[in-house]
């Protein structure tokens, strides 16, 4: 599901989460179960997990998760541009668009704390329109 006609992309075919965290370290299971625990209390979200990473939807992927070295970054798409000491990497989603995708490191569990599921309530509302 793509937001235009001939998108690119680089996942490769999908798998279930269970295959995609065998052999990744525990903590990176628990943050991504955490993450669509916070999720599920929102709205309805479709978890997929493909070779990159597991993509949150809902008319389109409005969130990610993707492993770094010491972390999974926590990928999340705003009309807005959020500018915060956590947000590690922020990329514009095109001219125009208004849209800028935020990148937050996630360490433990305990990072998904009330600022990132505001963000992640913002992102889900917004994907909807």
């Amino acid at each position: 599901m793509f937001g235009r006609d001939g998108q690119s992309h680089v996942c490769a075919p999908a798998m279930s989460v269970d295959d995609y965290f065998a052999g990744r370290p525990a903590e990176h299971r628990a943050i991504c179960d955490e993450v669509v625990r916070v999720l599920d209390e929102v709205g309805q979200v479709q978890v997929e997990a493909v070779s990159v990473g597991i993509l949150m939807k809902r008319r389109g992927t409005f969130a990610e998760l993707r492993p770094r070295y010491d972390h999974l970054a926590l990928s999340f798409i705003l009309r807005r541009r959020l500018d915060h000491p956590r947000i590690g990497r922020r990329t514009s989603m095109g001219r125009g668009s208004g849209r800028t995708s935020h990148a937050v490191p996630l360490r433990t569990v305990a990072d998904i704390d009330d600022e990132v599921r505001a963000w992640l309530a913002e992102s889900y509302f917004e994907s909807g329109r």
